[in-house]
């Protein structure tokens, strides 16, 4: 009787890289978007449930602070509004500020949260720290709607300016993308970040021109002011709404700085996306 050997090849060789990609992680996730859509309306409908004011509270956030703003630094303060009235300025500040607030807060301990989402089952993990982002978007919009009343009490009509807010809300969510997805991957390496997120969005709140107008700034720091990406969007925000002094070029810096910080917060994320399940 005899026998035949079996030829096996030595090794096996994959052209290219098994490395994974943004480009491709962001494919993945557009491809399973219903996931996202089912995180961020679990995490819509969580945050609202067994409270009295339910999604007023969208509301009564910015407009709380709109009047403790107005109090201390529009009255008692005088800080100048470049001629629009106080209440506006601050309010029209405070939108997109909210948005990304909350955005980065709940993104930001989005994967320790989801723990047993994360070690039990196979999703684009992406998925998870950007359905906080959605979920804030909601939110927006209903303060939004309150910004538009309030401008049709103070008798200030939209300006073909109006056009530019798609782009500033893409933006304001782009750096909060930015912010988000890079806290939360570095949230299941170094639990310090939950406890040190607090004070970071607090000393970036007033980093950023809600409560004064960046004319304020020296005209040769407004350029290196841009960095913060939340100045170039406020300003954006509330020059295209109530008026005031247009970003000018620290826009463009914005913008600039949120392409850079996105693409490498991203690239760090998908990185370590796949140690998540052990890290966490």
């Amino acid at each position: 009787m005899t026998t035949k050997a079996l030829h096996m090849p030595a090794a096996i060789h994959i052209r290219g890289s098994d490395r994974p990609r943004v480009g491709a992680c962001l494919a993945e996730l557009w491809g399973r978007r219903e996931v996202l859509y089912f995180l961020a309306w679990r995490d819509l409908t969580v945050r609202y449930r067994q409270t009295v004011f339910g999604v007023a509270w969208a509301v009564l956030q910015p407009t709380l602070m709109m009047v403790v703003f107005t109090v201390f630094f529009g009255r008692l303060a005088q800080v100048p509004s470049d001629g629009v009235p106080y209440p506006l300025f601050a309010f029209a500040g405070l939108l997109p500020w909210q948005l990304f607030s909350q955005s980065i807060t709940a993104s930001a301990s989005s994967l320790v949260a989801n723990e047993r989402l994360v070690t039990k089952l196979y999703f684009p993990r992406l998925a998870i720290p950007v359905a906080p982002i959605l979920t804030a978007l909601v939110d927006f919009v209903l303060a939004f709607v309150l910004l538009l009343l309030a401008m049709a009490h103070y008798r200030i009509a939209p300006t073909w300016g109006i056009l530019a807010v798609p782009f500033l809300v893409a933006l304001t969510l782009a750096a909060a993308l930015a912010a988000g997805v890079g806290l939360a991957a570095l949230n299941v390496e170094f639990r310090d970040v939950r406890h040190a997120l607090p004070f970071l969005v607090q000393l970036w709140m007033f980093a950023t021109p809600i409560a004064y107008p960046a004319s304020l700034v020296p005209s040769r720091w407004r350029l290196l002011y841009g960095l913060n990406p939340l100045s170039g969007v406020v300003e954006g925000f509330r020059w295209a709404l109530v008026g005031g002094t247009p970003p000018g070029p620290m826009l463009v810096v914005s913008t600039a700085t949120v392409a850079v910080v996105a693409w490498a917060s991203l690239a760090y994320f998908v990185r370590v996306e796949r140690g998540l399940a052990d890290r966490i």
